[in-house]
This record gives C-alpha cells, sequence and structure tokens, in this order.
C-alpha cells in the first residue's frame, strides 16, 4: 500500500532522489566502490561537495553576493551555539517564536547577553509577534522563519538594521524571498534537502572575524570556508542526496515552481480545516505555515475513529507534537498533492461520519 509521508522531520524526499541514492551507495559513478566507503578527498566526492554549495547558491539566488554555503555536522542545534560563537561580542536580540528560538536563546545566553526582542510564548506560540523594533547597536538579530512545532511562519521579514540571522530548517527552499537580506541562514538538511545528518549554512562572509574571543577550530566559520566545507569528514551520504534534491528542484523550475505547488496543497489542508466543523487550526490564520498545518479534533471522542481511517488510508506521520496535541500534517516540498487530497478526503468522510 502507498504510504502518504506527512513525517515533521526526518520526512518525504523525491523517489527520483531516494533511487538514484541508493544506487550510488551499491555503486558510485561506476567506481566499483559505494559513495560511503570512498574517500572524501577523492575527485568524485569533492566534485559533488563543490556542486551542493554551487547548487545552494544558485537556487537562493546569492551567486556573487558575498555569501559561502556550507555542509556541516551537528544539526541546527549546534548553530544555536556556533551562530553566537562567531558573532556575538556585547548583545544580540532574539525573536521568541517556539520551542527552537527558546533553544537558540538558551545556547546564546551562554556567551553574552540575550535580549527577547518579542516573543508569543503567552499564546503558546500560536502566532508571529509583530511591531517589534531591532536595537542598532546589537550585534544580530535571530529569527525562525518556520515553526515546526507550532504551525507558524514569518510571511515578511523586518529591515534589520543590523545582520539578520535566521533558522530555517523546515522552509528553505520552498518560497521566494530576498534572501540577501540575512548575514546568516542555517538549516538542517533533513524537511526540504535531504537526510539528517547534514546541516546547511550561508553566510556572507563581510559579517565574520569580529568578535574577540577565541573560537574553536570546529566551531569557527571562516575555518570551514577556507577548508571546502571539509575541515573534518563530511557526512558524504547527506551530502550526496542533499545535491540531487537541490538538482531535482532545479530540474522542476526551482523555488519559484515549488512555492506555487506549496501553496496549492496548503489552501487544499486550510480550506478542509476551516469548513470542516469537526476540526479546529491551532495557529493564527494570518501566521499559518505553509510547510506545517497543525489542528486538532472539535471533539476528542473522535479520535480513535479518526486515527483508524488515517492509519487504513495509508497516511502516516500526522501525530501533532506534544506542545499542541492534535495533528499535524507536515507538507515539504517532495510531497505530492495526491497526499494532501487524501488526507482531506479521510477528514471529509469522518464528517459524513459523525
Amino acid at each position: 500500500m502507498k504510504k502518504h509521508n506527512f513525517s515533521a522531520g526526518p520526512s518525504i524526499l523525491p523517489q527520483e532522489v531516494l533511487l538514484k541514492a541508493s544506487q550510488a551507495v551499491m555503486d558510485f559513478n561506476n567506481s566499483g566502490l559505494s559513495l560511503i566507503e570512498i574517500s572524501h578527498r577523492s575527485k568524485d566526492f569533492v566534485d559533488v561537495m563543490e556542486k551542493a554549495r554551487a547548487l545552494v547558491l544558485e537556487l537562493l539566488g546569492l551567486e556573487g553576493k558575498g555569501y559561502k554555503a556550507l555542509f556541516l555536522q551537528g544539526g541546527a542545534s549546534t548553530q544555536f551555539l556556533m551562530v553566537a560563537m562567531n558573532l556575538l561580542e556585547k548583545r544580540a536580540g532574539y525573536l521568541n517564536t517556539g520551542a527552537w528560538s527558546e533553544k537558540a536563546i538558551k545556547e546564546a545566553k551562554m556567551l553574552d547577553d540575550i535580549y527577547e526582542v518579542a516573543s508569543s510564548k503567552e499564546a503558546n506560540f500560536n502566532y508571529i509577534p509583530k511591531g517589534y523594533s531591532i536595537p542598532e547597536d546589537y550585534d544580530y538579530f535571530h529569527c525562525t522563519s518556520n515553526n515546526t512545532i507550532f504551525g507558524t511562519q514569518m510571511k515578511s521579514f523586518p529591515n534589520s538594521p543590523i545582520p539578520m540571522v535566521c533558522d530555517m530548517s523546515s522552509d528553505i527552499f520552498s518560497r521566494q524571498l530576498d534572501f540577501s537580506k540575512f548575514g546568516l541562514i542555517y538549516a538542517g538538511a533533513q524537511k526540504n534537502m535531504g537526510p539528517a545528518g547534514t546541516t546547511l549554512v550561508v553566510v556572507k562572509e563581510d559579517i565574520l572575524g569580529k568578535v574577540s574571543r577565541k573560537i574553536p577550530s570546529i566551531m569557527d566559520y571562516k575555518k570551514h570556508i577556507g577548508s571546502g566545507s571539509m575541515l573534518n569528514t563530511p557526512p558524504v551520504f547527506a551530502v550526496y542526496t542533499s545535491m540531487l534534491t537541490l538538482e531535482w528542484l532545479k530540474s522542476i523550475g526551482g523555488i519559484a515552481a515549488i512555492e506555487k505547488e506549496n501553496e496549492k496543497k496548503a489552501r487544499l489542508m486550510y480550506s478542509e480545516i476551516d469548513l470542516n466543523p469537526l476540526f479546529k487550526g491551532f495557529a493564527s490564520k494570518e501566521d499559518r505555515s505553509e510547510m506545517n498545518a497543525t489542528f486538532n479534533l472539535t471533539n476528542d471522542n473522535l479520535k480513535d475513529t479518526f486515527d483508524t481511517m488515517l492509519k487504513e488510508a495509508g497516511i502516516s506521520g500526522v501525530n501533532g507534537h506534544r506542545s499542541v496535541g492534535g495533528y499535524r500534517a507536515s507538507m515539504y516540498n517532495a510531497l505530492p498533492i495526491e497526499s494532501v487530497k487524501a488526507l482531506v478526503e479521510v477528514m471529509s468522510e469522518l464528517e459524513s461520519k459523525a
């Protein structure tokens, strides 16, 4: 039975990417060796790394604008500290929109002073704060573009007077933005780009080298840039699969094309949530994520029935996070609209049975 994969991450990847990646594990570039057993210093893999980094800048429209793309390890969680180690000298401003923002704040506070410019914690993070100001004398401003757990998404970004850092782990490459507004972007690969194991960092070089602290080599962006993103052995499979996914995205028309598909999926999903009296959306309507739709049943007595219907329809990965409860449909780039239609059909069928 076909499974409809709504997992929040690690998440669905294009079928053609999975096929090519699996073939490379058995025999990479007709070398007679597996991708995961060749030297990362070999020309074959160096070409993969260089192509993956180039595709990132091309798709984001950042070629020739002073940015470098890096594929690192440790997940976005390591970036919570790494950002601060490289950029925080005196004080930084953070927008608190959810669990991952809170973790980023916690890690940065280990190094220096952090100021929350705004927070939606009092409403269990069901909206994005607005109308805040960013102090000009801070080192950087940090935000999270999409909040996977709570299903909220920043629809616009401030014109920051200081370098803007953004955790884009769950909506990178999903919509068109002016990415040159950001001094640094980081994102775990396992939502829209590849398997777990590598983290993308895109940084404008001229914001680096301004802190007085000594930075350990493995935490120093400049060291990683200087080594071509291979300061230590890279996660070869995750980088290769990310490269394949970026190639796939380029082949279908890039971010502009996938944005249109993501908008269709989100409209279909939220239309059912709003029209079906058995469901209620969690996030504020104006801040709803196009990647992660969070919703609850209005009658909890229907949970067992609904869960059984979902399983029978081959729908996987829709359980909500414990912070919100209910359900979460993660609609990343590779999820076909047919899967959203299948979920909506089950929701509609539940209404007809109730």
